[in-house]
């Protein structure tokens, strides 16, 4: 197997990498970098060129209409020769059998589709975000007739499948692709097996009663989640309860899609400091486990839409932890966890609505006992990534047989 992918670089500087994840990457897979050069911002000054020099602002303004030119993708459409350079000589030293594309950057797509162009491979789209799908508005991303839009439905023509993580942005995609629809997949998120073993046998953390609970969050913050109703909610519960007066509320993960924190974010979260909220920083993908076993309940906060599922959601279901679901009803990972028995979620995002769920978790997450998150553990079992990506390796190894046969 080889994975095409950026300079370490573009990960360290510009949007985060995780360096302990990285060492577990199984030895007999090839690693191959395409060089990315990022518009937003390189660090060393001495790689900027003269013209970048005497204009940032003009040279940014070129290097954009560049990249779109190339591909229409703002930032990384300039990237697409990079990648079919390496695509050509990794097929040429070593024939490819089947390309796998993840997304977002849509870029991505481009390696499959030329393969299959050029040698008939066969390739899949898997989005893992969408393209011209805002899931906040539910609303077309630009023209229906721009060139990007007819990209897409030109890639999805030839592909031998595309997958999406829900069955909302399937449906949408179908209803906007029609012709194409029979090859549609949903292929969710979901927790990797070493999660859920490294939590069998979970019990609640030690605590005196003075300490009070620990509740977690564990993810990325971005876009338009209800962070301030969530913290809103959290400083009123704490006026109506002993246990959660002495409680603290952990916030784990990126602010932000960069490296560096977004200061908006960083800011609303310090206005809550006093009252017992936390950001911790990032967790190396390796440590997430042993993260969650400090927990005593989960917050689950998302922005509204019925198409966001988000990862977090089934790592959260597999801890066996109690979920405070601080997001609007109609969002789609509401399907994910219905029938979890420690679930609470929110009717509205009233601050006060927010506060009463958070009570309520509270005092189901101080009753708690290993029996319990065994159940919910074992209930979770359906939404690991065994579970979702079985079927289509399956079906992707008959394809790639008959293509070999044939």
């Amino acid at each position: 197997m080889t994975v095409l992918t950026a300079s370490r670089e573009v990960f360290e500087y510009q949007t985060g990498t995780d360096l302990d994840l990285e060492l577990k990457v199984d030895p007999r897979i090839r690693i191959v970098r395409a060089p990315f050069s990022w518009v937003r911002g390189e660090p060393d000054l001495a790689k900027w060129s003269r013209a970048r020099i005497a204009s940032n602002l003009l040279w940014s303004f070129l290097r954009s209409k560049y990249d779109r030119f190339s591909f229409p993708e703002p930032v990384y459409g300039g990237w697409k020769s990079a990648l079919l350079k390496e695509t050509d000589r990794i097929h040429g030293a070593c024939p490819v059998d089947l390309v796998i594309g993840t997304a977002n950057p849509n870029v991505d797509f481009v390696p499959g589709w030329h393969l299959h162009k050029t040698a008939g491979v066969p390739y899949v789209m898997d989005y893992r975000d969408t393209w011209h799908l805002n899931v906040y508005s539910d609303t077309f991303v630009g023209s229906r007739l721009s060139r990007s839009a007819r990209l897409e439905k030109k890639l999805l023509e030839s592909a031998a499948e595309a997958w999406f993580v829900n069955a909302p942005i399937r449906d949408w995609h179908a209803h906007t692709y029609p012709a194409n629809a029979g090859r549609f997949r949903v292929v969710a998120n979901a927790f990797d097996p070493e999660f859920a073993e490294a939590f069998a046998g979970i019990s609640k953390p030690e605590r005196t009663s003075a300490e009070g609970l620990v509740f977690g969050y564990l993810g990325t913050i971005y876009g338009p989640m209800p962070l301030r109703e969530s913290l809103e909610g959290w400083r009123i519960a704490r006026t109506r309860s002993d246990l959660l007066r002495n409680s603290r509320f952990e916030i784990h993960g990126r602010l932000g899609h960069y490296a560096e924190p977004d200061p908006a974010i960083l800011e609303l979260l310090k206005e809550y400091a006093g009252d017992g909220v936390s950001y911790e920083g990032p967790v190396s993908k390796t440590a997430v486990a042993d993260r969650y076993k400090e927990f005593d309940a989960l917050m689950l906060i998302l922005g509204r839409s019925k198409y966001v599922t988000s990862g977090k959601v089934f790592e959260y279901a597999a801890s066996g932890l109690p979920i405070a679901s601080l997001h609007h009803p109609e969002t789609a990972c509401s399907d994910i966890l219905e029938g979890h028995q420690d679930w609470f979620p929110v009717q509205d995002l009233r601050p006060e609505t927010i506060a009463q769920t958070i009570l309520h978790t509270a005092e189901r997450a101080a009753k708690m006992s290993s029996d319990d998150y065994a159940r919910n553990q074992e209930w979770a079992d359906h939404l690991s990534r065994d579970k979702q990506l079985s079927p289509r390796i399956e079906h992707l190894t008959e394809l790639v047989t008959k293509a070999t046969l044939g």
